[in-house]
């Protein structure tokens, strides 16, 4: 069944505004979890922008459900996950200047780098993720590296679908669809688990969730920016419905 990882980073982002203590992040993912989430999704990021080394840790300590720790491929963040031990790492890229991620990583062009932090996180009993556009040589190289998941950035399939209109049966949107399902498709045929993310949201989700073979979607931004006027337990649980939904009408995996 699919699931849904919710990322928190927004609520330390309103935090941060003020350098105060509320809303507390840790707070947010008891409310997440309580809606349906099946994770909790973090990014550490080097210029500390929101979540903070201090919020890692008591997620880790206070979250029961898993924890997906996104970070650079940096000795710093490979150094903190080993000690921290969530469930789940993924590599993204990371610009300082970025408003957020702006596109997958490159695996092709630092195999040997990425290597050995996958092995360092590996050895520490960590689940390692990348976060990597629907290409095909990039999968082929996160399964050289170890990686043991694929996250394929829907950032491009959002984009289309916003521009389409909201028209999931346009070209361009079909486009990138077939894209994602190709790229899952390689991902599945290496052994690798297959899930995906990056701006969806409650009107562009579905056709995502209705994917084969698509294990989990991360969803942040959306669900949390509803739950200024529904609740974040109750923006979590209709974002569940309509994955689920959207993955009931899809083909068997």
């Amino acid at each position: 069944m699919i699931e849904l990882g919710v990322n928190i980073d927004h609520v330390a982002t309103l935090r941060q505004a003020r350098r105060t203590w509320e809303p507390d992040p840790a707070w947010a993912a008891v409310e997440a979890h309580l809606g349906g989430a099946d994770g909790i999704t973090v990014h550490l990021r080097e210029d500390r922008r929101h979540i903070q080394d201090d919020d890692v840790r008591r997620l880790r300590d206070l979250t029961q459900i898993k924890l997906n720790l996104e970070m650079a491929a940096t000795d710093e963040m490979v150094g903190i996950a080993c000690g921290i031990r969530p469930e789940m790492a993924m590599f993204v890229p990371e610009g300082r200047h970025e408003v957020t991620t702006e596109g997958g990583l490159d695996i092709v062009a630092q195999e040997a780098r990425l290597k050995d932090a996958v092995a360092r996180l590996a050895d520490a009993g960590i689940i390692v993720s990348v976060f990597i556009d629907a290409e095909i040589a990039q999968v082929e190289a996160a399964a050289r590296i170890g990686a043991r998941v694929c996250e394929i950035h829907t950032g491009p399939y959002a984009h289309a679908f916003h521009a389409a209109g909201r028209d999931a049966e346009s070209p361009a949107v079909l486009a990138e669809i077939a894209k994602i399902a190709g790229a899952g498709e390689a991902i599945r045929s290496l052994g690798l688990r297959f899930n995906a993310g990056h701006a969806l949201n409650y009107y562009n989700v579905q056709p995502i969730a209705r994917l084969p073979g698509i294990r989990e979607l991360h969803i942040g931004h959306a669900i949390v920016s509803r739950s200024v006027f529904t609740g974040l337990r109750e923006a979590v649980r209709e974002m569940k419905r309509l994955m689920r939904e959207g993955a009931g009408r899809g083909l068997p995996a």
